[in-house]
């Protein structure tokens, strides 16, 4: 009878094993090329696999969607119905940097019994995946399982979050850590997105995600088990407080829930980018493809542009007759400064209204007149806030300050991810458009394409920009190496409010932090490239008027980089080392180059350019650039297509270039 048993046992677990392998299913998708592939495995869990030329990169990692009551969108799925499909189109992007975005891609859908569905799409530039529901009323959901497991110990450029805080609370500016993937489990600190995997002789990969509208967006840690990153989602804020500027924290989170949504919606896309060279990644537009369409049929009154700013140099001006401040003559003397150099904004920063309400101003500062003169100038002004005070306020304020002529607002301390902070970046961007206005963000998340749904959106912070320069001591921070790893990695996302354009410029050894005079990393040249090789369709002048005004020549070759292009492109370039970009704005080119604290010769193949000669004005490295960091010259050269153009940098420098007939 014992063996009977037994042998009826060991029959069992066979017809058990043959049935789940039976059940077990596998569909492949192929980008255009046929270059990439995601292999997704529906079995008692579903798995995806990213391979590249046949090699698998991204090892199977699970997709599953949790709800609080239970269900799991994922495990033991039945699939209904699969289809398949190409799309071979283009995308109109204003402002982004290159105004057309091809989108051609295969995709594929695998519908599920129960109301849901998994929909995957391949690129020649990546591949990603989303949820898609059709449930009725509304859905909690309790968790999303997001992996990459890695199908090696592959070197990781990766984020880690400052805590300010508790661990969800981030302005989302780091420098890189440089590491493998197995050294991600060491660190207690939560990472953030885009992560770069360098899968070597396959080239590099990007970790992004797009189209995060009403859900929390997604941190990055690494996997308990094998070697891979999981995302992780804020959880839903129980409530909320003010801290001292206005600005909205969470004063505890839900145990086990991220997001109350509509049951039937599209979940962001979950992405993993490619790219061949390092010098595709910077021009890789796979979030701004998987964002969702324009909501704005006109985007003529959009006007992105330069502007002066008084906050990084301390509002500290020189040769005047009145007291420099928060008010009115300051302001009209930073419009006529604009007005000479031909900029299109000024920002008036942190300090123009009283406490917490926007619609108070403060003593002496005169926004009526600041506005009539600046209309008089031909120059837009864009007023500074917190992110809370104007969703409060929204309405109201757009309106009020639009009807004064205010052109937009710079929306900052936003320093979260959850699913009420994106809901709250969504407003202000809708608010503001009704208005004709435009919105630039700071303390805040990476793009996930909101400013392909909202083009007034012109640009973001996320990035660990030139601020950091005002505080942080020299021996903490590696701003040259930083500038040349951030276009590979955080740009590729979009644009970045890295507010470039010190003018007292220093070696390694010069640097220091002073919080009202302070200083860059690098040389001049290189803040002058910053203009051509970061995408920023709304621009800082960072330094005081004073500084630009005693350094006409520089600030005039500044002023005439424009802030977006009719064409983008990266010459060469390697992630963390260097990069040389070429773009186009009617009939002139635009040249930039930066390196790390390491100097190099570059030579630039010049094929972009049309036929016949073209006249180059360079902006270059001095001699002695290394040693004092404000030390250029401008040289002027005669060129053509098919030539090439030998350029040095310094270390810690770069050069700049307007190329025209």
């Amino acid at each position: 009878m014992k063996q009977f048993l037994s042998h009826f046992a060991l029959l069992l677990a066979v017809v058990v094993c043959s049935s789940t392998a039976a059940m077990a299913k596998e569909y492949t998708l192929q980008s255009p090329s046929k270059r990439l592939s995601v292999v997704v495995d529906v079995a008692e869990q579903i798995h995806y696999r990213v391979l590249v030329d046949e090699t698998e990169v991204i090892a199977p990692s699970r997709i599953a969607l949790r709800l609080a009551d239970g269900t799991i969108l994922g495990d033991n799925a039945k699939v209904r119905k699969t289809q398949k499909g190409a799309v071979n189109q283009t995308i109109a992007a204003p402002f982004h940097r290159n105004p057309q975005v091809d989108d051609t891609y295969n995709h594929l859908t695998l519908q599920m019994r129960g109301g849901w569905s998994l929909e995957f799409r391949a690129y020649d530039e990546g591949v990603a995946y989303r949820f898609c529901t059709n449930l009725k009323g509304e859905i909690s959901v309790a968790e999303e399982v997001v992996e990459w497991q890695m199908s090696q110990d592959w070197p990781l450029v990766i984020p880690y979050c400052r805590p300010r805080g508790d661990k969800y609370e981030s302005s989302f500016e780091s420098q890189y850590t440089w590491e493998p993937t197995s050294k991600a489990k060491e660190h207690n600190e939560l990472a953030f997105l885009p992560v770069l995997i360098d899968v070597e002789e396959k080239g590099k990969l990007l970790l992004m995600e797009a189209d995060v509208e009403d859900y929390p967006g997604l941190f990055v840690s690494a996997t308990t088990e094998g070697l891979g990153l999981k995302g992780i989602a804020t959880p839903l804020p129980t409530d909320f407080r003010k801290n001292n500027t206005g600005a909205k924290r969470a004063n505890g989170y839900h145990t086990d829930l991220v997001a109350t949504t509509s049951g039937t919606r599209t979940f962001p896309w979950r992405i993993v980018a490619w790219a061949e060279q390092d010098r595709d990644l910077p021009t890789n537009d796979m979030v701004y493809r998987l964002g969702a369409p324009s909501r704005l049929e006109d985007t003529s009154w959009i006007k992105p542009g330069r502007s002066a700013w008084e906050w990084w140099s301390g509002n500290r001006l020189t040769g005047i007759d009145f007291r420099v401040g928060i008010n009115t003559e300051t302001y009209k003397y930073h419009i006529d400064f604009a007005a000479k150099y031909g900029l299109e904004y000024i920002l008036v920063d942190a300090g123009w209204y009283k406490g917490f309400d926007l619609l108070a101003t403060i003593d002496g500062f005169d926004i009526e007149a600041i506005c009539r003169h600046a209309e008089e100038k031909g120059v837009g002004v864009i007023l500074w806030a917190v992110g809370n005070l104007l969703v409060e306020q929204a309405e109201e304020v757009c309106a009020h300050y639009a009807a004064l002529g205010v052109k937009g607002f710079k929306v900052d301390y936003f320093d979260a991810h959850d699913q009420t902070t994106v809901r709250d970046i969504y407003r202000i961007a809708e608010v503001c458009a009704k208005y004709k206005m435009v919105v630039d963000y700071h303390g805040m998340y990476k793009p996930t394409g909101l400013s392909r749904t909202w083009p007034n959106v012109i640009n973001y912070e996320g990035v660990y920009g030139l601020e950091q320069l005002k505080w942080t001591d020299g021996s903490k921070v590696d701003m040259p190496r930083n500038d040349v790893t951030i276009p590979f990695i955080r740009m590729a996302a979009g644009p970045m409010d890295y507010t470039q354009g010190a003018m007292i410029n220093a070696s390694k050894a010069d640097f220091r932090p002073i919080r009202h005079r302070p200083m860059s990393q690098g040389t001049r040249a290189h803040q002058v490239a910053t203009y051509v090789v970061f995408d920023a369709p709304f621009v800082m002048l960072t330094d005081t008027p004073s500084n630009y005004l005693a350094e006409d020549e520089t600030t005039r070759f500044i002023a005439a980089i424009p802030a977006t292009f009719d064409h983008t492109e990266v010459v060469c370039g390697k992630v963390g080392d260097y990069i040389v970009t070429a773009r186009r704005s009617g009939e002139k080119w635009y040249l930039g180059g930066l390196t790390s604290w390491e100097g190099r010769t570059i030579d630039i193949p010049l094929d972009f350019l049309g036929e016949g000669e073209w006249k180059a004005e360079l902006f270059l490295d001095g001699v002695n650039a290394d040693l004092t960091g404000t030390d250029y010259r401008i040289e002027k050269q005669t060129i053509k297509s098919g030539d090439t153009l030998s350029v040095e940098m310094k270390s810690g420098g770069g050069f700049a270039a307007i190329v025209s007939r």
